[in-house]
C-alpha cells in the first residue's frame, strides 16, 4: 500500500501526509460564523453589531453594579451573555463574537451567563432563589466536628 500523498509543496514535490500536527502553524482557520455581521460596505461598528450589543449590555450591567445595584447589574451581565449565546446560535455571521466553533461559543456563553444569573439570584441578603439542599451540603462539607 502506498503512503498518502498530499498537495505539492512550493517547489512542486508531493509531500507525505501524516496524522501528526505540524511543528509550525502556517495559518489559522476562522471560526465558523466569524464573518461580518453586515456587508463590507457598512462602517466598522455596523459590521460588528452583535459584539457591540453584548458589550454594551455588559457595560450597563457593570454600571448598575457600580451604583450599588449588585443584583440587578449581575442579572443584566448574565442576560447579556445568554443573549450572546442566542445570537451565536441564530445568526450565520456574528463577527468578533465568534471566537471558536459555534458549539464551543454557545456552551461557553450559555454556561457563564447561566452561572452569573443563578449566583445573582442566590446572593445574600434576602436571596430570590433558595436551593434547599445547598445549605445542608455546605454545612456537611465545612463542618469541623
Amino acid at each position: 500500500m502506498r503512503d498518502a500523498i498530499s498537495a505539492p509543496d512550493a517547489e512542486g514535490h508531493p509531500r507525505r501526509t501524516t496524522r501528526r500536527f505540524p511543528l509550525f502553524t502556517r495559518d489559522t482557520a476562522r471560526p465558523e460564523g466569524g464573518g461580518r455581521a453586515a456587508s463590507g460596505a457598512a462602517p466598522a461598528p455596523a459590521r460588528q453589531w452583535p459584539m457591540l450589543l453584548v458589550l454594551s449590555v455588559v457595560g450597563i450591567g457593570l454600571l448598575l453594579t457600580a451604583f450599588d445595584m449588585f443584583r440587578f447589574g449581575m442579572l443584566v451581565v448574565g442576560s447579556a451573555l445568554l443573549a450572546g449565546a442566542v445570537l451565536r446560535w441564530v445568526l450565520p455571521g456574528v463577527g468578533m463574537l465568534a471566537v471558536r466553533s459555534r458549539f464551543t461559543d454557545i456552551v461557553t456563553y450559555g454556561v457563564l451567563g447561566l452561572a452569573i444569573v443563578l449566583l445573582a439570584l442566590m446572593a445574600q441578603p434576602k436571596p430570590w432563589l433558595e436551593i434547599p439542599f445547598l445549605k445542608d451540603t455546605l454545612h456537611f462539607t465545612l463542618d469541623n466536628n
